[in-house]
């Protein structure tokens, strides 16, 4: 058995160590998870879950980031099947190039398929598409009893299916998976930019308009005060057409650019980010972004993944780390958002990175996250005074108002809150039972929070 490896989520925090193998047939994996120990066993992607979902102390961590190949696109289904540690970076690079492109993508192109079905992953598109889960065609799980499982969602298992959809790789490993896929013209967004004065404005020109556009999002300004609370940058957008295009760029529309990434600092100091720092960035942003823009023509790669233009930003948030919060809440509960803007704002908590969206239909997952309503998701140093406090407080409001808190971001919530936030948890372990009756499935995200 190798040294332990210690290990973290995307936000740097709660490190613990296991025993990290590398499998690079579903093969190996089955042996692996057949070897693991009384610790247990948990595949791991990229490692982008921001919290410990990607854990798991003391036992065998498979890293399926090398059980991948070349993905296979069906042209007359629009169907890519790739094995599960295939990056949704690599899946892009490979529809664009074919005049395709994936159904939901996440704000980074840094996760595996098999870690972005574990978690349901959802993207700008969630008011018109779902999450990633409703696009899975077919998928193979490999499960401690040896078993490989090809199930679906009209298949002769769907209640395992849709466990493992959002299942947080408590089901088993994936090894591959098949999804629908849809043709586009052009590897650009046709973009459309609105700046809003404040949080009311933003949520209604977010509810008057969104239904039309494929893509939406908005950054919004959480330590602004008094009426610039909630200000914001609203962008939507479609896939551009060819004619959309300038004319240097028509000559090969589907050219897909992501660049070169700036490197973060290797290191830095506590509290640079700071009310004081995050306050002068959100107003400079804020204040640089156009009044009203229509049409502009963006690489999908900058529009959908713009933080990945810094490799290691997370660096940023100093050696403590940071915490990502997210949460929904049902559409009519606008007040539940305005309470935690203004809790926010009254804590001088430091977040430059926080996103509102509006979400639409939800997938049948027992642990899946999204629902119709509004989403906001925003990071905060972990050294922050009060931390703790402060979102336990928010998650009494967000669950009052029948909202939940999303399992693969989470570093913090309290057991009873996520089971009451979750309430088809004991049907979902009643399935996970009859695939590991062992209980060999395990991580850190589950032993904290109780879920299995």
């Amino acid at each position: 058995m190798s040294r332990p490896t210690l290990l973290t989520g995307w936000g740097r925090t709660a490190p613990t160590a296991a025993h990290v193998v590398r499998p690079r047939t579903a093969a190996q994996a089955a042996r692996m998870l057949a070897g693991a120990g009384p610790r247990g066993a948990l595949a791991r992607g990229l490692g982008r879950s921001y919290g410990d979902a990607a854990q798991a102390a003391g036992g065998t961590v498979l890293d399926c980031s090398e059980l991948t190949g070349p993905p296979h696109l069906d042209t007359e289904r629009r169907e890519l099947t790739a094995p599960a540690g295939t990056s949704m970076g690599r899946i892009i690079a490979h529809l664009l190039g074919r005049g395709y492109f994936v159904p939901v993508t996440p704000g980074t192109r840094h996760v595996t398929l098999g870690g972005a079905i574990a978690a349901d992953v959802h993207g700008k598109n969630h008011h018109a598409d779902s999450s990633l889960g409703a696009h899975v065609r077919s998928l193979t799980l490999l499960t401690p009893t040896g078993e490989a499982h090809r199930l679906g969602p009209d298949g002769p298992d769907p209640d395992l299916f849709w466990a493992t959809v959002g299942g947080m790789g408590l089901t088993g490993v994936i090894t591959e998976a098949t999804l629908g896929v849809h043709p586009v013209e052009t590897a650009y967004a046709r973009v459309d930019t609105d700046r809003t004065p404040d949080l009311d404005s933003t949520l209604d020109l977010m509810a008057r308009s969104d239904h039309a556009y494929r893509y939406t999002v908005c950054w919004v300004d959480l330590l602004a005060r008094d009426g610039s609370l909630g200000r914001g940058v609203l962008t939507r957008a479609h896939h551009a057409l060819r004619a959309d295009l300038p004319a240097p760029q028509r000559r090969d529309p589907l050219r897909h650019r992501t660049g070169t990434p700036l490197a973060a600092p290797p290191w830095a100091p506590p509290r640079l980010l700071n009310r004081w720092t995050v306050g002068a960035f959100n107003a400079a942003y804020h204040r640089a972004a156009p009044l009203r823009e229509r049409g502009r023509a963006q690489p999908l790669g900058g529009f959908f993944h713009p933080l990945d233009a810094v490799e290691g930003w997370n660096r940023m948030y100093g050696p403590r780390g940071f915490v990502q919060y997210q949460f929904v809440v049902p559409f009519g509960e606008e007040d539940t958002l305005r309470a935690v803007a203004e809790g926010l704002s009254r804590a001088g908590a430091p977040s430059f990175l926080a996103v509102l969206k509006r979400m639409g239909a939800p997938t049948p997952g027992p642990l899946s996250f999204p629902r119709p309503g509004w989403t906001l998701a925003l990071d905060l140093p972990a050294e922050l005074p009060g931390l703790a406090r402060l979102l336990d407080g928010f998650d009494e409001r967000v669950l009052a108002a029948g909202g939940r808190v999303y399992l693969a971001k989470d570093s913090r919530a309290r057991p009873d809150t996520v089971h009451a936030m979750y309430p088809d948890l004991p049907a979902w372990r009643a399935t996970r039972a009859r695939v590991d009756p062992d209980g060999v499935l395990v991580s850190d995200l589950a032993r904290r929070l109780r879920l299995v």
